[in-house]
């Protein structure tokens, strides 16, 4: 992996959404021993204060928290009037909180479904909408929106979540080749199975997992595409093998695939 993004953020301030754990963590982790000053953003306060009591004594970084609970249409809004009273200037959106929910569609709670939605697609289209005119005026900012390796099929049993994923691709990608000349880099990082809570949250079976990456490794996957101003990065040589071996077949196959694989009364 390449070094070349340690030093591209250090002194800059990054924004990371769903930083309380996981890949977001990961992304704190990696960016303030770098040297990046950083606003975190989490639902658990608590959590936060401890995160950042721990990043700025290791890393001496300034580190500032707002919790917000993005499920709420109002909580972009409530992290954007929180930099912008402070001045902060943010020279790198890191859109990574999101969830899942592993089951069939008809017996998912549609609150949860919404909820989905919400978090993973419209709150990063409503962030990035609200920092990219400043780093388009600038003529310099970063917007990394971490999308997944269900990105770029069906996938049965998590339906909700692959689409809300294959949004966030399709929409790093638009708006990377429209920003491109303003300076400004957008990428989807697009992981698949990681060690993180998400399992957890989502209830989905541990054979989904056996093969999963680590959040540090897919957190620096992502850092190094953005640096290298590619629009959009699978993590791990098995998922981008998987991703092509995907284009070959058809995607009614593909699909039935997937069901096998996911279905939750599979023993």
């Amino acid at each position: 992996m390449s070094d070349n993004w340690k030093n591209r953020w250090r002194g800059k301030w990054a924004l990371i959404t769903g930083a309380s754990a996981g890949i977001g963590l990961e992304f704190a982790n990696l960016l303030a021993a770098n040297g990046a000053n950083l606003i975190l953003t989490a639902r658990r306060t608590a959590r936060l204060q401890q995160i950042a009591a721990d990043l700025q004594s290791a890393h001496h970084v300034q580190v500032e928290i707002v919790a917000a609970d993005l499920t709420q249409p109002g909580a972009p809004a409530q992290i954007y009037a929180f930099t912008t009273d402070k001045k902060i200037e943010v020279e790198f959106l890191v859109n990574n909180a999101g969830f899942g929910a592993f089951g069939y569609a008809h017996e998912i709670p549609v609150e949860k479904m919404l909820e989905m939605i919400q978090v993973n697609c419209s709150a990063v289209v409503h962030l990035t909408r609200l920092y990219a005119p400043s780093m388009v005026a600038r003529r310099h900012g970063d917007i990394l929106i971490v999308a997944s390796l269900a990105s770029f099929q069906p996938v049965p049993f998590n339906s909700v979540y692959a689409a809300t994923k294959a949004f966030d691709l399709l929409f790093a990608e638009g708006i990377a080749e429209e920003l491109r000349p303003s300076g400004v880099s957008v990428c989807a990082l697009c992981p698949g199975s990681t060690t993180t809570e998400f399992q957890k949250v989502a209830d989905q079976p541990d054979r989904v997992f056996k093969s999963a990456e680590s959040a540090e490794k897919v957190a620096r996957v992502g850092l190094e595409a953005i640096a290298a101003g590619k629009s959009y990065v699978i993590s791990g040589f098995m998922n981008n093998l998987m991703k092509e071996s995907q284009r070959l077949a058809p995607r009614s196959l593909v699909t039935r695939m997937a069901a096998n694989m996911m279905r939750p009364d599979k023993t």
